[in-house]
């Protein structure tokens, strides 16, 4: 399906596309810093009070390192492709389970088949609206870990060759585990040198099984739930509000702009507030 084009200057648009790589190490850094700080919350001030915090935060944080991956498998987290690439790959992607290279072939599918029947990710939004009770099933299952240990047995099918029947799987599809496994045994061995080898499970295991896909299922149900299916990124994405706290729990990095990413896909996270303020003076608010 292709997009229909937005009545905006072309050059106003390759400016918003710059690149940065002071930027994507700013956002790497920033990440990965707000996880330990979280952490370190809770090792320092043990309570339940600042338990919840610490797991609240690192989840939504594994969250904004699934983001930041996804603007790297853009190839627009660094302006220089062999960092962007690692970095995307390696310091993002690995550690929570993701591989940027077989993310970056399904999510391009994604963009160029937006809510059509070929779409890779319309199985997360195709069922909307739910019933309450089906959509309490669903997050029952994020936080108690079963969508977690789900899609991993989905995704090791696929490996195998096996149809798992799960389409929305195709982004935990791996060609090796052997990042993943190699970074989670490196964040175990730092916290075990550290005297804190059960972090590991309650800090970065228990986040990553839970919340996280509570905070990756409102996501997918902001940006393409209940949407038009037609070739407009205006009507078949949707670009979403978001205060202070909701920004910090559910929206990290600018990812609420939906309709923006979907209209120029490789505008940089960062740039897409100055995108949307310039959508809005064009007209095209009300059509979102």
């Amino acid at each position: 399906m292709a997009t229909l084009p937005l009545n905006i200057d072309k050059a106003h648009i390759r400016e918003l596309s710059n690149r940065s790589n002071l930027w994507g190490a700013w956002l790497t850094f920033h990440v990965w810093a707000t996880i330990i700080i979280s952490g370190a919350v809770f090792v320092i001030w043990p309570n339940p009070l600042t338990f919840v915090f610490a797991v609240l935060m690192i989840g939504s944080r594994q969250h904004g390192m699934a983001v930041l991956m996804h603007d790297a498998a853009h190839g627009i987290l660094f302006r220089n492709r062999k960092i962007n690439d690692f970095v995307g790959h390696y310091v993002l992607g690995a550690p929570y389970g993701g591989d940027m290279h077989s993310y970056r072939k399904y999510h391009l599918q994604h963009h160029k088949y937006t809510q059509t029947d070929i779409d890779p990710d319309l199985p997360l939004s195709a069922k909307f609206p739910v019933s309450r009770h089906s959509m309490m099933r669903k997050f029952l299952r994020d936080i108690t870990g079963l969508t977690f240990i789900r899609l991993r047995i989905a995704a090791h099918k696929m490996r195998q060759g096996q149809s798992a029947g799960m389409r929305g799987t195709d982004a935990f599809q791996k060609s090796s585990d052997r990042p993943t496994i190699i970074s989670n045994v490196m964040i175990f061995s730092v916290l075990a040198v550290m005297g804190l080898w059960w972090a590991y499970f309650a800090l970065w295991l228990l986040p990553l099984m839970t919340w996280f896909w509570v905070v990756l299922r409102l996501r997918n149900i902001a940006e393409h739930a209940m949407t038009a299916r037609n070739d407009s990124p205006l009507e078949h994405a949707r670009t979403t509000k978001a205060n202070l706290i909701e920004r910090i729990l559910f929206a990290p990095y600018w990812v609420n702009y939906h309709v923006e990413h979907h209209a120029y896909m490789y505008v940089p996270c960062y740039n897409l507030p100055k995108l949307h303020r310039t959508m809005l003076a064009r007209g095209y608010g009300g059509k979102m």
